[in-house]
């Protein structure tokens, strides 16, 4: 940036600088029209019109005036008076401009990031199937489950209702005669004889003993699968109280994360706002003195600026 003249001492007001300025372009003009249009000769002609001889200018004559040369020396000096009251004007309008649009430095301050949710999800088990709890049977108990599983299976498969033995008992149950007959040839019937070689005795027998085998190992079976359900039902309770903690744990964590960020946010806050207060009153304690500068009058122009200033002075307020 060029260098100026402003300063708090003594010197002229912006409006003074303004005014001499526009006088200085005015004079400067005013001798830029005595010059204007200056030649080397005028040209006339005479013109005999009815007997009588008029003369007729072609080219009006301009001669240069005798104080040419002091009207360019004032020209020169009102140009360089005009440009320096300019400059100064310009730099002051410059620094105030550049104190208004000034912003407080707050790179200084750490602003916090918003921090990231965790998600509990991320820790979280999954239940587990029986298939659990068998793993955890001991191969003794693994093969024993495999065996009574396969009694009962078959036992039930060969008493239930429906089954071979309670066809054979309700066979016996509604008789069976003796007798039956068969046309061998025709017009003749022959009889069959029909043998039981098992009785309802026999076979309730045979029912009972399989019944109370097969509740044997039902039993067996079931303790096996009541092992399995409750090493499951075990597992399971430790995965739920696993996740509520895993859920009570990162809801903790948010929440404390949270609750630092804001302590931390308020607290840039208010640094800021105090940067900036600070900054706003130092601001305006430049721009006031910025306000109050004035252009200290280079030595070499205080003779152009003492003419127009006793102008300004003496002119009438309205």
């Amino acid at each position: 940036m060029k260098k100026n003249s402003l300063t708090q001492n003594k010197g002229l007001s912006l409006s003074q600088a303004q005014s001499i300025s526009n006088l200085c372009n005015q004079r400067a003009s005013e001798i830029s029209a005595v010059l204007a249009g200056v030649n080397n000769y005028k040209k006339e002609v005479d013109v005999v019109i009815n007997g009588s001889v008029k003369t007729h200018t072609i080219v009006v004559g301009k001669k240069l005036p005798e104080n040419v040369v002091d009207l360019i020396k004032e020209k020169a000096s009102l140009h360089a008076c005009q440009a320096f009251l300019m400059e100064n004007i310009k730099a002051k309008d410059a620094l105030l401009n550049k104190l208004k649009k000034a912003t407080a430095d707050i790179s200084g301050v750490v602003i916090p990031e918003r921090p990231k949710t965790i998600s509990p999800l991320i820790n979280q088990l999954s239940e587990v199937g029986e298939e659990y709890g068998e793993s955890l049977l001991s191969v003794s108990d693994v093969n024993e489950f495999l065996e009574v599983e396969a009694y009962a299976s078959h036992i039930g498969q060969f008493i239930h209702e429906g089954k071979p033995l309670d066809k054979l008992r309700k066979e016996l149950g509604s008789g069976i005669a003796p007798i039956e007959w068969m046309t061998i040839q025709e017009g003749v019937k022959s009889p069959i004889t029909v043998t039981t070689h098992h009785t309802s005795q026999q076979l309730l027998a045979v029912h009972e003993e399989l019944a109370k085998l097969h509740r044997e190992y039902e039993q067996r079976v079931n303790y096996f699968k009541a092992m399995v359900k409750n090493l499951t039902t075990a597992r399971n309770a430790d995965i739920a109280k696993h996740n509520a903690d895993v859920q009570n744990d990162c809801a903790k964590q948010n929440n404390e994360a949270q609750a630092e960020y804001e302590t931390a946010y308020k607290l840039a806050g208010e640094q800021i706002r105090s940067i900036q207060a600070e900054f706003e009153k130092e601001r305006q304690s430049l721009i006031k003195e910025v306000a109050g500068m004035r252009i200290a009058v280079f030595e070499k122009f205080q003779p152009v600026i003492n003419v127009f200033l006793k102008q300004i002075e003496d002119t009438p307020k309205e």
